[in-house]
């Protein structure tokens, strides 16, 4: 029974993912007398957590009765007062929690605060379920860097464009969907100031149903980035370039200057991908989605700084010599320098197949 309340409580937290970072996705339900009396989910940062809003929604019929929720209560004053605090208050007889929360903030302490109030507590309750709901929240937390996630899309022959250049679209309408719903769950999108150049994108969330853009990220060295790129004026969600230190503090100041940008200078000549992910976890950038272009995607791998490969394979030919392939940098000279991974699933979106892989020694 206990397994039933607590994938309710999931399926509320999913509902808001993509829209709480930096805070966890959080679902919570109020069970007395076998039936629900309260749910609630944490929407927005800053705003009530998914405990205050269920047991709002019980009002009385919360003293004596069990919450669910997907992580521990908090214990500290942050934007909001303590849930515990709040759970105490109510008078709730029993706690069941999914996920013990990292945060060095709460980390147990929200747990022993409950019980030194009287209230029985359980925790690890679908605990597989609910550590996957924060996987990227937990990471950052714990190695203090974002999760990485690199998305490529190729033909069977592995190239991303043709001979001239030309890659648009290479998947199908399925996959592309796809990917926009992979972006509304990441704080942020990432690509080199080439695919800027080149292609001009939005780096936007567009589905039918809405979504939440991320922050739109672009490393340039040099800022080479053109004065009149899309995505420095169309204010859909704010822009972070991080450059190298030589960069041109003139066009440093102009790029500063709009409406939703930020320049960050880093105080190496050359972008970093280690210091990029400092700067961004430094930012409250918990999860990163790179849509990098094959030099970009090089810079990630050969920094082994990736958690999650994403490839959609369209089941086109593209040939040629010319063509442009995945991943550039100089490569490897031996087999035994290979980054090796393990397949995590392989489905069909539409007419493209998507793999999902791992680095080896990350399970």
């Amino acid at each position: 029974m206990h397994e039933k309340w607590m994938n309710t409580a999931i399926n509320l937290a999913k509902a808001a993912q993509g829209q709480t970072s930096p805070n966890p996705a959080v679902g919570s339900v109020v069970v007395k007398n076998g039936r629900v009396v309260g749910m609630g989910a944490h929407l927005k940062p800053g705003e009530a957590h998914a405990e205050v809003h269920a047991l709002t929604m019980a009002g009385d019929l919360a003293e004596g009765a069990t919450i669910y929720v997907t992580l521990e209560p908090c214990s500290h004053h942050g934007k909001t007062p303590p849930c515990a605090d709040l759970i105490i208050e109510k008078k709730l007889r029993k706690v069941v929690i999914g996920s013990v929360d990292p945060n060095p903030k709460v980390a147990g302490d929200g747990i022993k605060k409950l019980k030194n109030a009287g209230i029985e507590v359980m925790t690890g309750v679908c605990k597989d379920e609910t550590d996957q709901l924060n996987e990227y929240f937990f990471y950052a937390i714990n190695e203090k860097k974002p999760f990485i996630t690199l998305k490529t899309a190729m033909s069977l022959d592995g190239k991303t464009a043709s001979n001239s250049g030309h890659s648009k679209w290479i998947t199908g309408p399925e996959a592309r969907v796809d990917v926009h719903r992979d972006r509304h769950l990441h704080d942020a999108i990432l690509v080199g100031v080439n695919t800027v150049i080149k292609d001009d994108p939005s780096l936007t969330v567009r589905l039918i149903e809405g979504g939440i853009s991320p922050i739109r990220v672009v490393l340039d060295t040099n800022l080479s980035i053109p004065a009149n790129a899309g995505l420095l004026h169309d204010s859909a969600a704010p822009v972070f370039i991080i450059c190298g230190k030589n960069a041109d503090v003139k066009k440093e100041e102009y790029l500063n200057n709009l409406n939703g940008v930020t320049v960050n200078k880093l105080n190496t000549e050359a972008v970093d991908i280690k210091d990029v992910l400092t700067s961004l976890f430094n930012s409250d950038i918990h999860s990163v989605y790179v849509e990098g272009g094959s030099e970009v995607h090089a810079s990630f791998i050969q920094a082994r700084a990736v958690n999650r490969m994403v490839t959609y394979i369209a089941p086109k030919m593209i040939t040629g010599r010319l063509a442009k392939g995945v991943v550039g940098g100089s490569g490897i000279e031996t087999m035994e320098d290979a980054f090796e991974l393990k397949i995590d699933s392989v489905e069909m979106v539409g007419t493209d197949m998507k793999v999902i892989a791992t680095p080896k020694g990350d399970e």
